[in-house]
C-alpha cells in the first residue's frame, strides 16, 4: 500500500535541539509515523520540560544532555544512543542558534559562534552518524534544516545566511558521498512560521508581520505543523531517490519577487 512508503515504524529519529519550535513540530511528526525519538539539548531544565511536553503528546522521548559543536561528546552521545535506545536510522541537523547583527557591527567571534553551532554542528553530528549507517550497511536518512536565507540576505542576519549556504552545500556533498551506501541526504528549508520565537514580531502591529503576509503568496505565516509532512517524506522510503536537495516549506516566497504594491 502506498502508505506504507511512509511509515517509520522500527525506527529510531535522532532530532537536535527539539525542545521547542520547528524542532519539536518535527519531532512529533515523525513520532506520528511510528518513529521512535531521540532529542537532545546543552540546558538541563529546557531538556526535562521538553521531555514533559512530549509524554503530554503521548511520545515516549529518550533526551540527551550534550553539545553538538563538541564533537567527541557528540561522538560519545551517539555511541551512548545506540547501545541505550536503538540505532539511529534518522538524523534531523535542527539545533541552532542566530545572531541578529548588523554586519559593520558584528564581531568575528559572533560570527564563527553562528557557523560553530549552524554548520560545524551539522557536520560532526552526520560524520559520526553516517559512519555507523555505513557500517550496518542498511541506508539511512539525514536531513539539514537549512533556511531561506541559503538562497536570500537579509539585514543584520550574515552569519546565519552565511552558515545556512554553506549548510545547503554540505547536504549536497554528503549526497554525492554517502548515496553509494543508501544514505540520503536533504535538507528542508522553513520560510517564516509562526512560533513563540517569532511572536514579538508578529503581534502588536509590528511591521515586519505585514511584510511577512504581504511577502509571501500564502498571504500568511506558517504553521509550525506545515513542517510535518516534509520531514515525513524526506525521512521515509517515499523519498529513496530524492538526494542532495532542499525542500522549501516557505508559502511560496522563493517563488515570487513579491506582490506589486496596487495588488487587491
Amino acid at each position: 500500500m502506498i502508505q506504507e512508503l511512509f511509515d517509520l515504524s522500527g525506527k529510531t529519529a535522532l532530532v537536535t535541539g527539539a525542545t521547542h519550535g520547528l524542532g519539536m513540530a518535527i519531532a512529533r511528526g515523525l513520532t506520528g509515523v511510528g518513529a521512535r525519538l531521540v532529542i537532545n539539548d546543552i540546558f538541563p531544565d529546557k531538556l526535562e520540560k521538553a521531555i514533559g511536553e512530549y509524554k503530554a503528546y503521548g511520545i515516549d522521548a529518550a533526551g540527551y544532555l550534550f553539545d553538538v559543536t563538541d564533537e567527541e561528546a557528540a561522538k560519545s552521545a551517539i555511541q551512548t544512543i545506540e547501545e541505550e535506545v536503538a540505532p539511529i536510522d534518522i538524523l534531523v541537523n535542527n539545533a541552532g542558534i542566530i545572531k541578529r547583527i548588523p554586519f559593520l557591527e558584528m564581531e568575528a567571534k559572533d560570527f564563527r559562534d553562528v557557523i560553530d553551532v549552524d554548520l560545524s554542528g551539522p557536520f560532526i553530528m552526520s560524520r559520526y552518524v553516517a559512519e555507523k549507517m555505513v557500517a550496518r550497511g542498511q541506508g539511512g536518512k539525514i536531513i539539514n534544516m537549512c533556511s531561506m536565507m541559503s538562497e536570500l540576505g537579509r539585514n543584520t542576519v550574515s552569519a546565519y545566511a552565511a552558515a545556512k549556504g554553506g549548510l545547503k552545500m554540505l547536504t549536497r556533498n554528503l549526497a554525492t558521498e554517502l548515496a553509494k551506501y543508501n544514505i540520503q541526504a536533504n535538507g528542508i528549508g522553513p520560510g517564516y512560521f509562526a512560533t513563540a520565537q517569532t511572536e514579538a514580531i508578529r503581534v502588536g502591529g509590528h511591521p515586519f508581520n505585514e511584510f511577512i503576509i504581504n511577502r509571501t503568496p500564502a498571504g500568511r505565516w506558517g504553521q509550525p505543523d506545515e513542517l510535518q509532512g516534509a520531514a515525513i517524506f524526506l525521512a521515509s522510503r517515499a523519498s529513496d531517490f530524492v538526494n542532495g536537495h532542499v525542500l522549501y516549506v516557505d508559502g511560496g516566497i522563493l517563488a515570487t519577487i513579491g506582490k506589486p504594491s496596487n495588488e487587491d
